[in-house]
């Protein structure tokens, strides 16, 4: 497996993961908006820049699994917002951790952020048994942050630092 800078091939399965009803319940955003092209769009406007990196998560023959990001980077407080989508058809074979570990090498060995940060809506227990085991702390929650799907939702928010990232060796 590898990172690399998304390109417009990875379009059609980004677009996959994100009609996914299984799988856009858990975001912000508004799937019945998002085309093709706005995918590709996406790929050609805003994958790696100085306050966004989106990269590809692929196997050993280039295909895309799914994207990981360091977003919201904020130069002078050295922190960035993290963000994972894994082809759902690849939950479960390690993709995720894989990918989060070398976004958060890349976070704090090359971009020289002091924390990286996300927020998760409260009921998406998976992913927030994902972030612990990786060593993403708790630090609170927005009660009816977001209105997700005709609902208000609660928003957990957790972050690393380099410092614990360097404790446990990862």
């Amino acid at each position: 497996m590898n990172l690399r800078q998304l390109k417009e091939k990875d379009a059609v399965y980004m677009l996959e993961w994100m009609k996914d009803p299984e799988m856009f319940c858990f975001f912000q955003f508004d799937s019945n908006n998002i085309t093709l092209g706005s995918c590709i769009d996406y790929i050609n406007k805003n994958t790696l820049d100085n306050v966004n990196n989106h990269y590809a998560i692929v196997d050993d023959n280039d295909f895309y699994l799914g994207t990981v990001s360091i977003k919201n980077i904020d130069k002078k407080n050295k922190n960035g917002e993290y963000a994972i989508a894994v082809r759902k058809e690849y939950h479960g074979k390690g993709i995720a951790e894989f990918a989060t570990k070398t976004i958060l090498e890349i976070s704090f060995n090359q971009l020289e952020l002091n924390k990286v940060y996300l927020n998760v809506l409260s009921d998406n227990t998976r992913a927030i048994r994902f972030y612990e085991k990786i060593g993403f702390i708790y630090e609170g929650e927005f009660r009816e942050h977001v209105y997700v799907n005709e609902n208000y939702k609660n928003l957990k928010w957790f972050g690393i630092l380099k410092k614990d990232f360097e404790k446990v060796g990862m």
